[in-house]
């Protein structure tokens, strides 16, 4: 199963993990003959996403990103948008204790692309699409299987393959606007203290946000450039996001009380 698009692939000839994209441990190309009996495991949850406080997110989910998250900007020249998910190290706090998502909070694309993602053909323009090759994720038979009886992709895969598409266009967008604002100078390392319950106070760093003075400043041929290229609308929900810190020390507060207790 290909795709003719080139973002956010992974190199599945890659060995070590450091090399695989975020919760990503062993993608593997879909095969019909390897994969007959290959299926997805029914609710297997959010629990890949524990270990994180942070994930990629695309710049046209920014608007409604910006009513859950804090967001910010990696500190690398790509200056990726990242939808925060916490405030210490390795914990996300709308992760549930049952391995759900906060039902009150939008779930970012990057999550719910998971467990697929596209790999590079070797000598080839072309994709395939790939699921990762993990017990927690797949299994032999049950009612998910990624192909029919007939070795055609099931209505899984096709949906999986048309979301995969989806996003790589997004990202490809997105990789051109965060440029965009790292070559711009508006971008500003930040950190944030945060005061928490028992009078405790967490430093986070390591994230750059939009200086607002400086976008004030910012001359007006690019601003009419970026206007044409319809990038304001994402750059005001990233300024709109600055008010979700607040949630995150509530979700913070709210779980430091149950580890009290």
């Amino acid at each position: 199963m290909t795709s003719d698009n080139t973002q956010d692939t992974v190199n599945t000839n890659a060995q070590s993990g450091a090399s695989l994209p975020l919760f990503y441990k062993q993608p593997m190309p879909l095969d019909a003959k390897k994969h007959a009996n290959l299926s997805l495991k029914k609710n297997f949850g959010f629990a890949f996403t524990a270990g994180v406080n942070a994930v990629p997110i695309n710049m046209i989910e920014m608007p409604q990103i910006c009513h859950y998250y804090p967001i910010a900007f990696s500190p690398d020249a790509n200056a990726t948008p990242v939808a925060l998910l916490g405030l210490r190290d390795n914990e996300n706090l709308f992760l549930q204790a049952d391995g759900g998502w906060d039902e009150n909070a939008y779930i970012p694309a990057y999550i719910r692309r998971y467990p697929f993602i596209f790999s590079e053909i070797p000598n080839s323009d072309q994709l395939t699409l790939c699921v990762d090759n993990v017990s927690e994720i797949i299994e032999e038979g049950s009612d998910q299987p990624f192909f029919t009886a007939e070795g055609a992709p099931s209505d899984l895969a096709k949906n999986a393959l048309e979301f995969c598409k989806s996003y790589h266009a997004a990202a490809q967008q997105t990789l051109d606007f965060s440029r965009a604002l790292a070559e711009s100078s508006l971008l500003i390392e930040r950190e944030a203290q945060i005061n928490v319950g028992g009078n405790k106070r967490i430093n986070f760093s390591g994230f750059r946000i939009i200086d607002e003075a400086k976008l004030a400043e910012l001359d007006a041929d690019t601003f009419m450039q970026w206007r044409e290229n319809g990038w304001l609308p994402f750059i005001y929900a990233h300024l709109f996001s600055g008010s979700q810190w607040q949630r995150l020390t509530r979700l913070l507060n709210g779980r430091l009380e149950k580890e009290a207790a």
